[in-house]
C-alpha cells in the first residue's frame, strides 16, 4: 500500500493524494487508430479539486474482461496474455534491446558465457548499441569497452550500432549519435506500445512515447540477447494528474522534482508512474522525455505518457515501421493518484545528495555556487538549450561562474549552431552562449554526468557546489567525493550561473 506524504512546503493546495480508492481513470485519449490520434487536445484548465469529466468510448484493442492499466496492456500483448493484474509474472518478447558501452561489455560477456562464443543474437535488428559514456577521454580500459562493442557488433551484424573511431573529431563520425536515451528517440526506436529494454537506468526516459521502457541489468540482458525473452513482473501503477497553465518560469525537470520530492526516492519502487492530464498535453516531446526520464530517482519500474498527436507528429519522420499505442481504460484502478495544480508550482531545486530533497529556488538565493553544468539525457536536448539561451538573452549579462554546455546528442550540437532563439533577432544558441561567456558546446556524450574518468569534460575534480540539468546528486556521481549537487532546470542553472549562486529564474525572465 502507498504511503501518504506531507509537504516540505505550505503548499496545501498545490497536491493531494488519493490512496487506494479503485479510482475511475482521468479521462484521457479516445478511440486510436494506428499512426492517427483523433482526440482534441482539450485547452480546458481545470481546477485541482473539480477534474473535468468526460465520455470516453471503449478501448479498440478487444473485449475488455477486466480494466487495464496501460502498462498492463503493453505487457499483455508482448507476453501474448488477454489479462494481466499486477503481481503477475509474465515472459515478455522485448521490441528492441538497447546498450551501451559502460554496460555492454559484461552483458556480452554473460551472453557468450550462458550461449556460447559463436552464438547469435536473438535478431540483429532489435538490438541498438550506442557507445556514449566515457567516450572522449584517453582512459585505456573506456577506450577498450568501445572496441568490445564494436567487436561484437561486427560479429554480429548488428544493424544498429551507432560506432565511434575517431575521437579528435567526433564530427569525423557520421554513425556516431551520443546519449543513448536521445539517440533511441531521434532514430526511431521509441515507438507506442512496444517494450524496450536497456542495460541503463534511465531507458525509462522512452516511457514518453506511451512505450514500457525500463532498465535491466547485465545478466537480463545476456538472456535477453539470447532469447528476446524476459521474465517480468507486471507492476502496479500510480497515476499523477497534473492540471493548470504552465508558468513560462517552469520546465519539465521542475514538475518530476515536486513529484520526487513528494513521494520520495522510495516511493514508486517498482510501480509504473503514469502522467496524466492537461500539463501533461502541454508538454512537447523532450519535455515528457525529461519527465519519464527520472522515474527511477523515485524509484519506479517504468513512466509513461499516453501516445497523442504531439507524440505522433514527432514519430513522422523518424518511424516506418506500424506501431499500435494503448491507453489505460476508462475504469481501472490505481494504486494511489496524486493531483497538483501546476499554475502554483514555483522553481525547485534538490539539495545535496538526494533527488528528493526538495526545496524552492528562492529559498536557496544564499548558497554560493562554483560553476554550473546544462547536459545529460535529462538536461541536454535542444529545447533545454533554448530554455538556457532565452534567460542568458532576457539578462544580457555574462555568466559568473564556468559554465558547461554538452549537448546530448550530434543533432543538437548542430541544432545549438543553427536554431535561431525566438526574440534574439536571429541568434542562435551558440551565439548567445559566447555572448554570455559560457564555455564552448562540447563533444556530444554523458560527459560528466556520470563522473568517468579524471580527463572526462567538466568531471568535479575538486570539491564544489554545482548546480545541474542532470538527474542525480548523489556523492561522488559528478566526480569528487565531496562535491555538492544542485539538480535543477535549465532555466535555474542558466540563471545561478549568471548571479554565482542558486537564483531563481523569475529574476530574469519577469
Amino acid at each position: 500500500m502507498a504511503s501518504s506524504f506531507g509537504f516540505a512546503h505550505p503548499r496545501s493546495s498545490l497536491f493531494y493524494n488519493k490512496k487506494d480508492l479503485g479510482l475511475s481513470a482521468f479521462p484521457s485519449t479516445s478511440q486510436l487508430s494506428i499512426y492517427k490520434c483523433k482526440k482534441p487536445t482539450s485547452k480546458n484548465i481545470v481546477m485541482v479539486m473539480t477534474p473535468q469529466q468526460s465520455e470516453r468510448k471503449p478501448a479498440t484493442t478487444g473485449s475488455v474482461k477486466t480494466p487495464m492499466t496501460m502498462t498492463e496492456k503493453i505487457l499483455a500483448r508482448a507476453s501474448e496474455k488477454p489479462q494481466l493484474r499486477p503481481g503477475d509474472n509474465v515472459w515478455v518478447n522485448v521490441d528492441v534491446f538497447m546498450t551501451n558501452d559502460v554496460t555492454g561489455p559484461g552483458s556480452i560477456g554473460i551472453f557468450k558465457k550462458e550461449f556460447g562464443d559463436n552464438a547469435k543474437v536473438w535478431d540483429r535488428e532489435k538490438v541498438v548499441v550506442i557507445p556514449d559514456h566515457y567516450i572522449f577521454t584517453s582512459d585505456e580500459r573506456a577506450n577498450r569497452n568501445v572496441d568490445i562493442l564494436r567487436e561484437f557488433s561486427m560479429e554480429q551484424n548488428i544493424k544498429y550500432f551507432y560506432d565511434i573511431k575517431d575521437l579528435g573529431n567526433f564530427r569525423a563520425n557520421p554513425d556516431y549519435k551520443g546519449v543513448c536515451h536521445i539517440t533511441l528517440a531521434q532514430e526511431g526506436h521509441c515507438r507506442p506500445g512496444e517494450v524496450l529494454l536497456g542495460t541503463d537506468s534511465h531507458t525509462c526516459t522512452a516511457g514518453a512515447f506511451g512505450q514500457f521502457a525500463t532498465g535491466i541489468g547485465n545478466t537480463e540482458a545476456g538472456f535477453v540477447l539470447g532469447t528476446g525473452k524476459l521474465l517480468l513482473k507486471v507492476p502496479p501503477t500510480l497515476r499523477f494528474v497534473m492540471d493548470g497553465e504552465m508558468p513560462d518560469y517552469l520546465l519539465a525537470k521542475d514538475l518530476i522534482l515536486q513529484i520526487i520530492g513528494e513521494i520520495s526516492v522510495a516511493g514508486a519502487t517498482y510501480k509504473s508512474m503514469e502522467f496524466v492530464g492537461t500539463t501533461i498535453e502541454s508538454l512537447s516531446m523532450e519535455e515528457r522525455m525529461t519527465l519519464c526520464n527520472m522515474v527511477i530517482e523515485a524509484g519506479g519500474k517504468n513512466g509513461v505518457v499516453s501516445a497523442d498527436r504531439t507524440t505522433f507528429k514527432y514519430l513522422e519522420d523518424k518511424i516506418s515501421v506500424p506501431y499500435e499505442p494503448v491507453y489505460s481504460d476508462a475504469q481501472t484502478s490505481f494504486l494511489s493518484e496524486f493531483r497538483f495544480d501546476i499554475s502554483k508550482l514555483e522553481p525547485l531545486v534538490a539539495k545535496p545528495h538526494s533527488p528528493d530533497n526538495r526545496a524552492l529556488a528562492r529559498e536557496c538565493k544564499d548558497i554560493k555556487i562554483d560553476r554550473v553544468y546544462i547536459g545529460s539525457c535529462t538536461g541536454g536536448k535542444t529545447e533545454d538549450f533554448l530554455a538556457a539561451a532565452k534567460v542568458f538573452l532576457a539578462s544580457g549579462k555574462k555568466v559568473k561562474v564556468p559554465t558547461f554546455l554538452v549537448p546530448a546528442t550530434q543533432k543538437v550540437w548542430v541544432d545549438m549552431y543553427t536554431l535561431t532563439v525566438p526574440g534574439s533577432g536571429g541568434k542562435t544558441c551558440s551565439q548567445i552562449f559566447e555572448e554570455a561567456g559560457c564555455d564552448t558546446p562540447a563533444s556530444p556524450s554523458c560527459a560528466a554526468c556520470m563522473g568517468g574518468p579524471k580527463d572526462t569534460y567538466a568531471r568535479m575534480n575538486e570539491a564544489q557546489v554545482c548546480v545541474s540539468t542532470t538527474n542525480r546528486n548523489f556523492p561522488g556521481r559528478m566526480g569528487h567525493k565531496e562535491g555538492r549537487i544542485y539538480l535543477a532546470s535549465p532555466y535555474t542553472a542558466a540563471a545561478s550561473a549568471l548571479t554565482g549562486y542558486v537564483t531563481d529564474p523569475r529574476e530574469f525572465l519577469h
